[in-house]
């Protein structure tokens, strides 16, 4: 896999809507933590068919998110991750992409907050560098358009170092000691008053 298909834009509406599916963000979440595994594995981590996992890594393969993985043997077919990263941010150029894109953003948005109901309940039995540097942080700030796509910027910059250095799907990168982390950014205008 190269590292150029990595971080992979999505400007395809009917891709941004093939992704917005539970069960598909379900499995790439599952073959980014353990990497390459078959339809079968994957479902019995999932709790679901055989069937409804190779459905849906097909219709992932279909839009570019998995590939065909070398398998240990001619029968074993296990599935990998094209990319680790996907960026959506160029599709709000036509009405469609904008369409697939606020449902992706609103599915990934729920599941960021089940993911924080979850946390909020173990953290207190987590050690401080894990419980002193996660949740929710609030700022609100006043900044011009140029300004945003700086701050914008650079986070994805801080954060895309260690994409690169750790692909989210090759275990061998992982550091002693670390963990899945989980970042979502949200970013919010507020609408201008009329004056």
């Amino acid at each position: 896999m190269s590292l150029e298909k990595r971080t992979r834009l999505l400007d395809d509406p009917l891709a941004i809507r093939a992704m917005a599916h539970p069960v598909r963000l379900d499995l790439q979440n599952l073959l980014g933590r353990e990497g390459p595994m078959t339809a079968a594995d994957a479902a019995r981590r999932l709790g679901i068919s055989q069937a409804l996992a190779s459905h849906h890594l097909r219709q992932l393969a279909k839009y570019d998110f998995v590939e065909p993985a070398p398998g240990k043997d001619n029968r074993e077919r296990p599935w990998r991750l094209v990319s680790t990263s996907q960026s959506w941010r160029d599709a709000a150029r036509t009405p469609e992409g904008a369409a697939a894109a606020d449902v992706l953003e609103q599915l990934l948005a729920e599941r960021a907050l089940e993911s924080l109901a979850r946390w909020q309940q173990q953290r207190a039995d987590e050690a401080p560098v894990w419980r002193d540097h996660s949740g929710i942080g609030q700022s609100g700030i006043y900044l011009t358009g140029a300004e945003l796509t700086e701050l914008v910027q650079q986070i994805d910059v801080l954060i895309q170092r260690y994409v690169d250095e750790r692909p989210i799907d090759d275990k061998s990168t992982r550091p002693a000691g670390s963990r899945h982390v989980s970042i979502t950014q949200i970013v919010t205008i507020t609408p201008e008053e009329p004056e």
